[in-house]
């Protein structure tokens, strides 16, 4: 085990605290859509919210056991249970929140066999070292987005390498049935094309289990030997036909996203990828435009670009209007700064990239953890900075836990990079108000540079080089009910549909309990299912919002708060606002580290993913509704079907 938690004995809550929410109401923020999605995506085997929030709590509060214990740090029983209990009831009450990746590992017993690496939400690896390593890059890839990590790269190392015809061997590669196994196909595969490696005669998959087999560590269920068969034949057709060639960026962003689409197919649905080059790069400008490439792989990834203070943005935003990429990462502002409300410091000089949703800066195979707070569910400042207190502490735990990768055990060490996130930005606007929303976010900072000094000191590691961010969330947002990030709600009152398999439970259970639920109109033996959706505090709705204001809040955010970055996708309408994605470029390239954009149109789709209602349709459709019953289990087909942020999801073709 990498973390001796039998030699120096875990931490439990105590019963008696526990048994009362067993009984307890659930305040899901979106009712049953909440439900689902907590049941189809966090919940272990079947267990209840008042058991995650135990097993995150407790396996937290061990890992900072074990630590103190190892390494003779101090240890004081009953401060850490009076922590814990309030983390607890902050926890079930949606104050804070791990991300999805700790609802579904901290705690379980393959945290402890195989350490932090899957309860990291980013990570990102430089492809600059090609010419020296040229399948590392790739393998750190897979099987970091095989643990559920969001990975950004780059594209620094094109036309350093030259693809050769491989040599054949006459037998096969026997593939083992685990994530390692996997991996070495890869790297057999990658290295008999640029490390004079064979390439064998077939992929003998006999070994893997067969689709659908319980996966009883990581959990979830077994994909089967298809989607790595389908990569590792994409890779040989893509890379013979670049035999006697330069690796180009095309190649790399191809070889990535073909990854990618292997692990989204083997049901680690949250492994995004964004990948980042060179503004004057056409080609790699150009790659969504080959639309058979993007339904088949491209899709796999968001293509962003290296910007730079005062560059001619004209061409990228041309292209940015037409289809909503590139996006935008200002390096040097990430680099120099942390919040821009203050002077720069060039800590994080060596950065490279970032994640994928782009708000944590990130170097070289380094990952990062980041938390959930919502401050629209607080009663006050002073309420919002106690729950302060074990948001912190969560991510800076994850900071204790090995990896298995020594590099990235280096840089983590070393940066003890956190995020603490709030989401939820707008209601909490348009609950307290502007100025006192802002005066939160200074105090609030100001309190996690407190916690990180009193924390790093006690557990005898460094400070962590950043701290704040704002992530995009996505599901972990929906089970608090909060609007993501610093995006505006779709509106007030809405319909999200869910589409699943017409012979799912979950179409049974909702159309029982008096949910609205009618064949798909794009996908024979689908169905689609309508929640009525009320958000709190939401003010206006997203269509009703100027890019401008869009952008302002973002500035304002990373002025404020962030000392990491703010993850924003800016929607835009391209019929009136075509011409102030350059303006605003142009215009905030000082004032913020990254955008995305994202041109919105009439769809014209039946059964859209989001419908505005009035309040008087959402009245009607809620007041025959009655308790979902019955029980979900943890699903990635259904999962699949669906972007996990609320600008991202499209219905399918008609």
């Amino acid at each position: 085990m990498l973390i001796a938690a039998d030699k120096h004995g875990v931490f439990r809550l105590r019963d008696d605290f526990v048994a009362p929410f067993a009984r307890r109401p659930v305040p899901w923020g979106f009712g049953a859509l909440s439900w689902v999605t907590y049941m189809r995506t966090y919940s272990r085997d079947g267990e209840q919210w008042w058991q995650t929030c135990r097993r995150v709590i407790e396996g937290m509060f061990t890992v900072q056991r074990v630590h103190c214990l190892q390494n003779g740090r101090p240890w004081d029983e009953a401060r850490a249970n009076a922590f814990a209990e309030d983390g607890y009831r902050r926890m079930f009450d949606f104050r804070w929140t791990p991300p999805g990746r700790g609802l579904w590992i901290m705690g379980t017993p393959f945290m402890y066999e195989r350490g932090g690496a899957a309860l990291n939400n980013c990570g990102f690896v430089s492809t600059a070292g090609l010419a020296a390593d040229f399948s590392g890059p790739f393998l750190w890839m897979f099987r970091m987005s095989m643990l559920g990590v969001g990975v950004g790269f780059d594209t620094r190392g094109r036309n350093t390498v030259t693809i050769h015809a491989p040599r054949r061997a006459p037998e096969a590669h026997v593939v083992e049935d685990s994530r390692e196994g996997w991996a070495g196909a890869l790297a057999r595969c990658l290295g008999a094309y640029t490390a004079g490696g064979a390439l064998p005669a077939g992929w003998d998959c006999s070994r893997l289990r067969p689709r659908g087999s319980r996966l009883k560590s990581f959990g979830g269920y077994a994909s089967g030997p298809d989607p790595l068969r389908e990569m590792l034949e994409s890779l040989q057709s893509l890379y013979d036909a670049y035999a006697g060639r330069k690796a180009d960026a095309r190649l790399i962003v191809d070889t990535m996203n073909i990854i990618g689409r292997c692990v989204v197919a083997g049901g680690i649905r949250r492994s995004a990828q964004i990948a980042f080059g060179d503004p004057a790069d056409t080609q790699f400008l150009d790659l969504k435009g080959d639309a058979r490439k993007v339904l088949e792989y491209r899709w796999a990834s968001n293509n962003s670009v290296f910007a730079e203070r005062g560059m001619d943005y004209s061409e990228t935003a041309r292209r940015t209007v037409a289809n909503g990429e590139p996006g935008y990462l200002w390096l040097g502002n990430a680099r120099a700064f942390g919040r821009l409300a203050d002077p720069p410091d060039g800590r994080d000089e060596p950065a490279a990239g970032s994640n994928p949703c782009a708000e944590q800066t990130l170097w070289d195979r380094e990952l990062c953890c980041l938390v959930e707070t919502y401050p629209a569910r607080h009663a006050d400042l002073a309420d919002y900075l106690r729950t302060l207190r074990i948001a912190y502490q969560y991510a800076k735990t994850v900071t204790l836990l090995p990896v298995e990768d020594a590099r990235s055990n280096e840089v983590v060490r070393r940066n003890r990079r956190i995020g603490c996130s709030m989401t939820g930005v707008v209601q909490a606007i348009n609950r307290f108000g502007e100025r006192a929303f802002f005066g939160w976010c200074e105090d609030a900072y100001r309190r996690v540079q407190r916690l990180d000094e009193e924390y790093s000191g006690w557990l005898g590691v460094p400070r962590s080089i950043k701290t704040t961010s704002v992530k995009p969330s996505g599901t972990v947002s929906l089970l608090a009910g909060a609007t993501p990030g610093v995006h505006w709600a779709q509106a007030p009152f809405y319909i999200r549909r869910v589409r699943v398999s017409a012979d799912h439970p979950l179409a049974a259970m909702c159309r029982d309990a008096g949910y609205h639920v009618e064949p798909d109109a794009y996908a024979t033996g689908a169905a689609v299912v309508s929640f009525p959706m009320r958000v709190d505090h939401a003010g206006r709705s997203q269509a009703e919002v100027p890019l401008r204001e869009k952008i302002e809040l973002a500035a304002r955010m990373q002025h404020y708060w962030s000392d990491n970055q703010v993850s924003c996708t800016a929607g835009f309408d391209p019929r009136t606002e075509r011409d102030e994605v350059a303006r605003v470029l142009a215009e905030y390239d000082g004032r913020i580290k990254a955008v995305a954009f994202l041109p919105v149109r009439a769809h014209g789709y039946r059964q859209p993913p989001y419908e505005t209602v009035s309040e008087g349709r959402y009245r009607a459709m809620t007041a025959g509704l009655r308790p979902l019953r019955g029980m979900l289990e943890h699903e990635e087909q259904l999962e699949a079907r669906f972007c996990e942020g609320e600008v991202c999801e499209r219905p399918l073709p008609r």
